[in-house]
């Protein structure tokens, strides 16, 4: 599967590139998903997000996606974009972009690529809010973090542990 389908960037995404990584003669739809940094989640003001991801276990697991995309919407063609650091309000925080023949499939690819994003790629959030900060958990906010965020490799938790 090619590589260059599916990024993990500190960069402000550009939905436009995401979408032309799938533009092909045979595709007769192209759905973007475009996930933006909300103001308010269950009536709590939001000031900024940040992300942190584990890059290269999250574009493998992207691409394990990708497969999984393929084996169910064979005709589909994906790519993902999912932005990392510091997010503001209406920043975009992941872009997906999939294409088919026919709308329906893409549709339906679309949604699945964000529910399993959401269940297997090793991508946190913290919410820095009005009334202080919280790191979620993992991305569907089931699993907690005791030392008050993710542990990944090489890099200490915020109490040097």
């Amino acid at each position: 599967m090619d590589s260059s389908l599916f990024e993990i960037t500190d960069q402000a995404i550009i939905p436009a590139e995401v979408s032309d990584k799938v533009l092909r003669r045979e595709a007769g739809a192209i759905t973007l998903f475009i996930g933006t940094v909300r103001e308010f989640t269950q009536g709590k003001r939001t000031l900024y997000l940040e992300y942190e991801a584990y890059p290269s276990m999250a574009v493998a697991q992207l691409k394990r996606i990708g497969q999984e995309v393929l084996e169910r919407w064979p005709d589909t063609k994906l790519a993902v974009t999912h932005r990392v650091g510091r997010l503001e309000i209406t920043d975009i925080a992941v872009v997906i972009a999939v294409s088919s023949p026919h709308r329906k499939a893409a549709y339906e690819a679309n949604e699945y690529v964000i529910e399993r994003i959401k269940q297997i790629v090793p991508i946190w959030k913290k919410e820095m809010g009005e009334d202080g900060q919280a790191w979620i958990g993992d991305q569907l906010g089931q699993t907690v973090y005791p030392q008050g965020r993710p542990l990944l490799p090489n890099v200490p938790a915020e109490d040097g542990k």
